[in-house]
Formats: structure tokens, C-alpha cells, sequence
């Protein structure tokens, strides 16, 4: 089966588990800032650790926090394990990213900072958005942080320049579905020298050093990662994680939508091992991007448009970290696929203030989009190393989906 994810792995980055240097935390943190513009990067043991050391930082506390609706329940949850409160906004199509009309209506007085999500890979107008921050804190008279999340898009470009420092902190996603990946892991950037020795001295007086026990877990996990997304292994491995609770039960353990936590080792460091692990993978990140930008392309090109299917736009800047789009009946495409030996995700099946931890913080708003989106959105295989041959195979599954005569046949 073509799995719906994998991370670009290889022998290098299987030598690098076992390296045990010295210094390769620090050392992570060096070539991480070079790579994405020449600041100060430092390392977390998951983003969401990241963004609420982030608020405990600076000192944020009973503040709203104005970020989307439709995104990873983990943003939320720092909010609100940091003290603070989710101000969700809605979305607006065809990128994904959040409404920047609701964001200004959005920001009131006790507004004390703003998540821009550069959802799958496309880059919010940080422009507009600086430009609204900006009015918005000479009229109520206090600072207002911009938080780049480039979990999805690490260096999109709006307008020819990476969102990654467009605000105050950019903030970063190292698991293995993300574009390059440290095993696990997160990383939080700023320009800011004064913030970065800030951040750097609360996290060092807060976070723990990695125990053994950890560290063997996660050389355990990445070795486990290659096998499992080979084409011959990844069918019993997509059936083990969505018809027995066994690896169910492993990726729920992290990602807790439906409760507001965090995974029981958030304030342990991130290990060597994946420090290591990621220096590797920054050297592919370039040819990583390229090769997501050229799938993208060839889908805009060769697949169908079955009625009712909303394509993604191909979108100057974007770096696709996922190939999303909405389709009628997503649980009859999904089964279609894999009867072809594709895989697909669904990887946002909620909208936030939807969900019941958050029901309480909706404020009486409704989020159509974002519920739509939720109910809708599909993702193709999209990662760097997909082969010519799997990829028109994907797109040969839904021309055969359109031709069956099944919801979301083409238009004639």
C-alpha cells in the first residue's frame, strides 16, 4: 500500500542514531537557525512543549490567544495549559489558513497574542496580518505576539520572503509525519536575542534531561519507522492502526484531541539521538520542498475533477506539506483508494471549538468552515521520495473511482 505519509529517510540518518556526540542538541540548534534565517533556534521535545514554554516564558497568563479553529488540538491545548484562553477564528478558502477580517474583529483589549498557522504549507498574508497586530496594539495600548506556527510550512514564502520571521517566535513540528523530522521533537525560532536568552534560561531551569529509559524508546520507534512505511509492510500497518486498538492506541497516546493534556514526558529535553537525527535531515530539506512542490504540480495537472471535488490551489510560496482536498463522501473515497492500494488521510477531523473540551470557548460562534472542512478534506501521498509510479497510481485510483459511478462521479 502507498502509504499516505513517509519521512525521507535513508542510511545517514540510521548512522546518526547511534552517533552519541556530545553536543548535538546544541549543535541541532546551531544549523537549525542557519538554515531558516540566521537566528536563535532552540530545541523542545515536542512543538507543543515549545509554544507553552513559550507563554510561561514571557509571562502570559489569563490572556486570549486569537488562533484558528480548524488546526491541531495541541495549540489549544498550550494555550490553555499555559494559563491562557483559545480565541478561535474560522477559516477562509481555498488555503486553509484563518480569516483575517475575524482576526481583527477578533483582538480586543485582553488580546495577548496571535498563532498564525500556516495551514499544509500555505503562507498567510503576514503582512496584512502584521499590519492589524500593529493597529491593534497602539489602540489598546499593550503588546500583542505574533506566533509564526510553521509546523506545516517551516519556510513558506509569502511574497518571496519565509514566513518564518515575520512575527515574534516561529514555532516548529519534528514528529515523523512533519516535512523533515528529529524522531520527535519541536524547536521554537526567534530573532530576538534578548527573547532568545529568555526562553533559553526558562527552559533550561524547567525542562529535564532525557532519561535512558527515553532515549532507547525513541532509537526503538525510529527503527521501527523504516520497515513500517515500506509499500509491502504499510498495508498490514494501516490495518493494524485502524482496525485494532494496538497502534491505535499508540498514535491517540500523542496526539489527545479529545482531552485537554499533553503527552507525560512534555518537559523532558529533546534526546541526542534525535538532535542527531535532525541535523541529517536538514541538509535534505531543500530537495524535500522541491520534490512536494513537483507532486503537487503533477496532481494540479493529471487528476480528475469527479464532481463536487474541490482541488488545492497551487499557490506561490506554498510548500505542501499536505495535498488536501474536499470531497463529498470521504469515508466511500477512502475505502475506494485503498481498495487500489492508496492510502489517504484525513488528517484534521475536527474543528476545534467542536470538539468537547473546547465547546466552552466557542463564544456562541459557529465555525462553518472549519466544520466543513473537517468532514470533507482528504490528503493524497504528497512526500518527498514518492515514486513517478505510485503517484500516477494514485491518480489512475480516482480516475477508476470516477468511472465507477460512485458519489462524486465526474461531471459529463
Amino acid at each position: 500500500m502507498i502509504p499516505r505519509f513517509k519521512p525521507r529517510l535513508g542510511y545517514r540518518e540510521l548512522a546518526a542514531l547511534f552517533r552519541f556526540q556530545p553536543g548535538a542538541v546544541a549543535a541541532f540548534e546551531t544549523a537549525f537557525a542557519r538554515a531558516f534565517g540566521g537566528g536563535y533556534a532552540l530545541a523542545f521535545p515536542y512543538g507543543r512543549s515549545a509554544l507553552w514554554a513559550f507563554f510561561k516564558a514571557i509571562g502570559l497568563y489569563g490572556a486570549e490567544i486569537v488562533q484558528p479553529a480548524y488546526t491541531c488540538s495541541v495549540v489549544a491545548h498550550a494555550t490553555v495549559l499555559s494559563g491562557n484562553v483559545p480565541r478561535f477564528v474560522d477559516l477562509r478558502l481555498p488555503t486553509y489558513n484563518m480569516d483575517l477580517d475575524q482576526v481583527r474583529a477578533a483582538i480586543n483589549p485582553n488580546t495577548g497574542a496571535v498563532i498564525s498557522t500556516h495551514l499544509f504549507g500555505y503562507p498567510l498574508d503576514v503582512d496584512n496580518l502584521s499590519k492589524i497586530v500593529r493597529e491593534a496594539e497602539a489602540r489598546f495600548s499593550r503588546k500583542i505576539w505574533i506566533i509564526q506556527d510553521c509546523a506545516h510550512a517551516f519556510a513558506a514564502e509569502w511574497r518571496e520572503r519565509s514566513v518564518v520571521a515575520a512575527g515574534d517566535v516561529a514555532l516548529f513540528g519534528l514528529n515523523i509525519s512533519k516535512m523533515i523530522t528529529s524522531i520527535f521533537g519541536g524547536m521554537l525560532y526567534t530573532t530576538d536575542a534578548d527573547l532568545a536568552h529568555r526562553l533559553r534560561t526558562f527552559r533550561d531551569a524547567t525542562f529535564k534531561r532525557p532519561g535512558y529509559l527515553k532515549r532507547m524508546k525513541r532509537v526503538g520507534y525510529f527503527l521501527a519507522v523504516y520497515p513500517a512505511f515500506a509499500e509491502r509492510v504499510h498495508g498490514l500497518v494501516h490495518w493494524l492502526q485502524e482496525e485494532t486498538p494496538l497502534l491505535n492506541r499508540l498514535t491517540k497516546a500523542y496526539h489527545l484531541d479529545e482531552k485537554i493534556a499533553f503527552p507525560p514526558d512534555y518537559l523532558e529535553s529533546l534526546c541526542p539521538c534525535e538532535a542527531e537525527v535532525g541535523l541529517v535531515q536538514l541538509s535534505r530539506y531543500s530537495e524535500i520542498v522541491r520534490q512536494r512542490r513537483q507532486h503537487a504540480q503533477y496532481y494540479d495537472v493529471h487528476l480528475p475533477r469527479p464532481r463536487g471535488w474541490e482541488l488545492p490551489p497551487l499557490f506561490e510560496g506554498a510548500t505542501y506539506s499536505h495535498y488536501v482536498v474536499r470531497v463529498p463522501d470521504r469515508e466511500a473515497v477512502i475505502k475506494a483508494l485503498g481498495r487500489h492500494g492508496v492510502q489517504l488521510g484525513r488528517l484534521i477531523e475536527y474543528s476545534v471549538p467542536h470538539t468537547a473540551p473546547y465547546r466552552s470557548f466557542a463564544d456562541g460562534q459557529r465555525f462553518p468552515l472549519a466544520l466543513k472542512c473537517s468532514e470533507t478534506t482528504i490528503n493524497l501521498p504528497v512526500y518527498a521520495g514518492l515514486s513517478s509510479v505510485a503517484r500516477e497510481r494514485a491518480v489512475k485510483a480516482i480516475e477508476s473511482f470516477a468511472h465507477d459511478g460512485l458519489p462524486g462521479r465526474a461531471a459529463a
